[in-house]
């Protein structure tokens, strides 16, 4: 999601973003929840310009967004401030979830991180009550290391992985 992208999403330009992306947007996004995750990303995007390449990702089947996913930062910017290792997150439109796309895009990223920085130290903060996520925790192999509260979300369970 480009700076362009992110922009038009947040003025209501659905036409345009999808342009930009060369792709479908589903009528229940943006939700008022990614309007605000979209702006604070937005404004990181600008403030410091290592965000445009580690900011968020759509996921995209049949050329249709059905979600997106994304890191929180560049290396260091975690939950853990650990300077070797990136935290990510990830959200599927309620249509498309239950068919691995959450599993597969939390892989990408992965696979993204190590490609382009080398990165093999991995942070999820998740949810107690979010139990599809906390069974993709699992299923990845992390480790419950901590739990902290977010501003936005509240209490968080915070997982680790090194791969």
């Amino acid at each position: 999601m480009t700076p362009r992208f992110v922009e038009a999403v947040l003025a209501d330009r659905r036409d345009e973003a999808g342009a930009l992306l060369e792709i479908d947007l589903p009528d229940e996004f943006p939700s008022d929840g990614e309007r605000r995750f979209l702006g604070m990303r937005l404004r990181q995007m600008h403030e410091d310009e290592r965000f445009q390449q580690w900011c968020p990702h759509a996921v995209v089947v049949a050329g249709t967004l059905i979600g997106h996913a994304g890191f929180h930062g560049p290396p260091g910017v975690n939950s853990t401030q650990n300077p070797d290792a990136v935290e990510y997150g990830y959200k599927i439109l309620p249509a498309w979830r239950g068919h691995g796309y959450a599993t597969a895009a939390a892989t990408m990223l992965m696979d993204l991180a190590e490609e382009w920085a080398g990165i093999r130290h991995f942070v999820l903060s998740v949810a107690p009550d979010n139990v599809p996520s906390l069974a993709i925790v699992r299923k990845l192999g992390f480790v419950r290391t901590g739990e902290h509260m977010d501003e936005e979300d509240g209490l968080e369970w915070v997982f680790e992985l090194e791969r």
